[in-house]
């Protein structure tokens, strides 16, 4: 007799994701990267009925062997693809190869039991799999974005497809996350084109900050360094147009007494400039200019 309906086995996920310990999945990942890699791991052939696969992958799913879970379930569906537990095992192939951080065979499953199943009610869950497989693959800002860029493309997706799920509620703070880290590799491109006296190349980086991320935490060093940046290239005007801004939308920052600094350094003030690219991007600052001095 099968331990747990079919039909159940999305509660076994759903709760296991919500008491992964962090701390665990790091010294899982650990394990992971020395232990395997790439997906060419397979059980050794022996027929057996549908039923009986699918209970040694629970057993092992619920013992936290996380790998051999991935691959019986992966064999439920090798030798009985055609069966209603073969739908089933594809999404728990998913999970199992998630927690055991094997996020290209987890992506991949994912996308297997969409493609098949589109309309299946679990697709939701499939969709935000994939989409937590690419998050959990985002590296420092020193590096390549590529993976971010997806992660940021696949959780978009989840809250697209299905705003009112519980999966749409996380979606949502991890994109938050997401897009202030790429804000945070503009600026760690932008600081590196700065200190190398590339002042053109280093505005481009904090202007995209400013226009494309300027809901994220990184806006007020983009302006203080826009300040900088300008005053460098003796653009005296977008640079007291960035102090101003930043004053009036960050008063009493650490940044915008960096910047009020700089200014006052040549005997010049923040002020306004209503034709500059800065003003339209962030808003006016009305008649204030000096808010905390």
């Amino acid at each position: 007799m099968v331990k747990l309906d079919i039909m159940d086995t999305a509660i076994v996920i759903r709760t296991l994701t919500r008491s992964r310990s962090s701390a665990f999945a790091a010294i899982l990942c650990a394990c992971a990267l020395s232990a395997c890699s790439g997906n060419d791991e397979q059980l050794e052939y022996v027929e057996r009925p549908v039923e009986t696969i699918y209970n040694i992958a629970l057993d092992k799913l619920a013992e936290g062997n996380y790998r051999d879970a991935g691959l019986y379930f992966d064999e439920v569906e090798r030798q009985h693809p055609y069966s209603v537990w073969a739908r089933r095992a594809m999404l728990m192939s998913s999970y199992s190869y998630y927690q055991y951080n094997k996020y290209d065979e987890a992506i991949l499953a994912a996308e297997r039991f969409i493609g098949l199943h589109p309309g299946n009610r679990d697709a939701p869950y499939a969709y935000y799999l994939i989409a937590i497989s690419y998050y959990e693959q985002v590296s420092d800002v020193g590096r390549d974005q590529e993976m971010t860029e997806r992660a940021l493309k696949a959780l978009r997706d989840v809250v697209l497809r299905y705003p009112q799920s519980e999966y749409a509620r996380d979606a949502r703070i991890k994109i938050d996350m997401t897009v202030d880290h790429l804000a945070g590799k503009e600026m760690d491109i932008g600081r590196y084109y700065l200190n190398r006296g590339q002042y053109v190349a280093a505005i481009n980086r904090f202007r995209n900050v400013i226009e494309i991320y300027q809901t994220t935490s990184h806006v007020p060093e983009a302006l203080h360094r826009l300040t900088e940046s300008y005053l460098s290239m003796g653009v005296v005007s977008e640079a007291q147009s960035s102090a101003a801004v930043l004053g009036y939308n960050f008063p009493g920052n650490k940044w915008y007494e960096d910047s009020y600094a700089l200014l006052t350094d040549r005997n010049l003030q923040p002020v306004e400039d209503n034709k500059s690219w800065i003003a339209r991007a962030l808003g006016g600052v009305g008649d204030a200019v000096d808010w905390i001095f």
